[in-house]
């Protein structure tokens, strides 16, 4: 057997040692979601301006295209956005600290002009292999309030 023939069979070997032992999934694959977790339901957060809107239906969960036109650029405020997706999509218990530190996050006390809605987006793929994105409200923020959905909290 030539030299280049076993290098290329123990290069393959390991690649199918790492694999099997790692899920089926070795690097780069691992590293792009697009490989890894295709069709899994995912989370992400926004922050919408809520200044100009009416309060009629601002705690109702809407698709993402109705909220489209009020997202504010995250790091416009210095606000990284991988950061602010995972606090705000893995965050199971909302205690005081925990809201406070989204607020602390925000500096909404430096615009005390402004409405700002701490919004999850979650998307999933749907029986008929459509992604469906909704947008839902969590925590209005003013500078000097913050009130929970009263529709996913209750009220303690």
């Amino acid at each position: 057997m030539s030299k280049h023939k076993r290098i290329i069979g123990v290069v393959l070997l390991v690649n199918i040692l790492l694999v099997s032992t790692h899920s089926g999934e070795f690097w780069p694959f691992s590293i792009f979601p697009m490989f890894s977790q295709t069709g899994n339901p995912w989370s992400r957060g926004v922050i919408e301006n809520v200044q100009d809107t009416t309060r009629v239906n601002l705690w109702e969960t809407k698709s993402i295209e109705k909220i489209d036109d009020r997202i504010l650029p995250l790091e416009k405020y210095g606000i990284h956005e991988i950061d602010y997706a995972n606090y705000i999509s893995k965050t199971k218990d909302w205690n005081t600290k925990k809201i406070n530190g989204l607020r602390s996050t925000f500096q909404i006390d430096d615009y005390p002009d402004q409405i700002w809605l701490a919004t999850r987006v979650v998307g999933s793929l749907t029986e008929n292999d459509t992604v469906e994105i909704k947008a839902i409200p969590m925590f209005l923020f003013t500078a000097d309030t913050t009130i929970k959905n009263p529709n996913l909290f209750s009220q303690n």
